[in-house]
């Protein structure tokens, strides 16, 4: 084949297509290209021009063609910078000692968001090792850097933790509540964690936040204390209904425990029947509750304070009147006498300025919820991750636009 393919429709800069061959035994299709001498070889280090001492050839994998894999044979060479200095040529389009084209990697980096490392491996028929590294390694390259400095404009943030894997390694995840952008991720669940990333906020962007979302982790608590003295801490009005549903479950595992025989089977199985939202209750399950209620009385009082708590941030006039309405809600449940309610309320009661702040900044995590989700389905997907930092970098990717798959500009 002659060569008429110019560099610039290839996207392989200095490289002209020679001819093309098919591998019988390996089913690939084998680009064969020579250097264009139109452009010159510099030195990368210098940007001097050179001459060429000796021509090289390799071969590096690209994107796949026709459904085939695609191997380039390209040419390049070893410069001639001065009378002693010899250098090799470096390339647009692919790393020195590596042995696939950077739009390959990106390919690969785009296949990994969608799928799990694994089945990428048997669908481009490369190593297990070698897709996680090209995706770790083409994260680490193109995703944008998480500047805390130039952090501008942000009135609320989000505070958050992820597992690597459940009840492992935590990461802290900080959220700009206003635009929904990760701003901060960070090993560990520790105040210095989170300090890191707020005392390196302008003073001005630190003065302009009002408030913090969180859930009742002290280290938040004392680095946002600490860092931002004037902005307010607001405690998740969803990890605090979360807290009282653990103590539903546990009053309903007592229950159990003390029915007899023949009312077990009422108790038995009706854990999200008490911990649901009644809005989303099918008809029977609606009519298997309300049996459940009529015929034990603790079970019923405990499902009627739930309700009655998650009104507190459906209607909260001020804080003051926010504190006065959990304040008789807290009585209310100690009436019960219930142990595992008497300590929720004890924990409300030590969190109850953080709690009615939400009446002057009504600002929740549950934005983030939709970056947990995709969390969630990368460590489904890795079946567990093992490397923090790589899933640092799938976190901080989960958090971008999505390009469309696979298309990409060939420069």
């Amino acid at each position: 084949m002659a060569a008429t393919i110019p560099s610039s429709i290839l996207g392989l800069r200095g490289q002209c297509v020679k001819s093309l061959s098919w591998d019988e035994g390996t089913g690939e299709l084998l680009v064969h290209c020579r250097r264009d001498g139109r452009f010159a070889p510099v030195d990368h280090r210098t940007g001097q021009r050179g001459t060429v001492n000796r021509r090289l050839r390799r071969r590096v994998r690209d994107l796949p063609l026709w459904g085939r894999a695609v191997t380039l044979e390209i040419e390049y060479c070893q410069l001639k910078v001065r009378a002693t200095d010899r250098r090799m040529e470096r390339l647009d389009f692919v790393d020195p000692g590596l042995g696939y084209t950077h739009r390959f990697c990106r390919f690969v980096c785009q296949l990994c968001r969608h799928m799990a490392i694994d089945a990428v491996a048997r669908y481009t028929g490369l190593a297990w090792r070698t897709v996680k590294a090209m995706d770790q390694r083409t994260l680490a390259a193109e995703l944008p850097a998480l500047r805390p400095r130039e952090v501008t404009g942000v009135r609320y943030l989000g505070v958050d933790e992820v597992a690597r894997a459940k009840g492992h390694d935590y990461l802290t995840l900080v959220y700009d509540l206003g635009s929904g952008t990760l701003l901060w991720v960070t090993e560990g669940r520790s105040k210095a964690g989170l300090k890191d990333f707020l005392d390196q906020l302008p003073a001005e962007t630190a003065a302009g936040i009002e408030a913090v979302a969180m859930d009742m982790w002290p280290a938040f608590e004392h680095a946002v204390a600490e860092s931002l003295p004037e902005a307010a801490i607001v405690y998740d009005h969803f990890h605090v209904m979360a807290h009282y549903s653990k103590a539903i479950d546990q009053v309903r595992r007592a229950e159990f425990k003390k029915a007899r025989a023949g009312d077990r089977a009422l108790v038995t199985g009706s854990r999200y029947l008490l911990l649901k939202n009644p809005e989303r209750l099918s008809e029977g399950q609606r009519q298997r509750l309300d049996a459940l209620l009529a015929a034990n009385t603790t079970l019923h009082a405990v499902y009627s304070l739930r309700e009655q708590l998650q009104q507190l941030w459906e209607r909260p006039a001020d804080a003051a009147g926010m504190a006065q309405r959990l304040d008789a809600w807290c009585a209310l449940a100690e009436d019960t006498g219930l142990r595992p309610v008497k300590r929720f309320v004890a924990m409300l009661r030590s969190h109850r300025q953080g709690i009615c702040h939400y009446a002057e900044h009504p600002i929740t995590t549950a934005r983030l919820e939709a970056g947990n989700v995709a969390i969630g389905m990368i460590r489904k997907r890795a079946r567990g991750l093992l490397d923090t930092t790589y899933f640092k970098l799938k976190i901080r990717q989960s958090a971008l636009p999505e390009p469309p798959l696979g298309l990409y500009a060939l420069t």
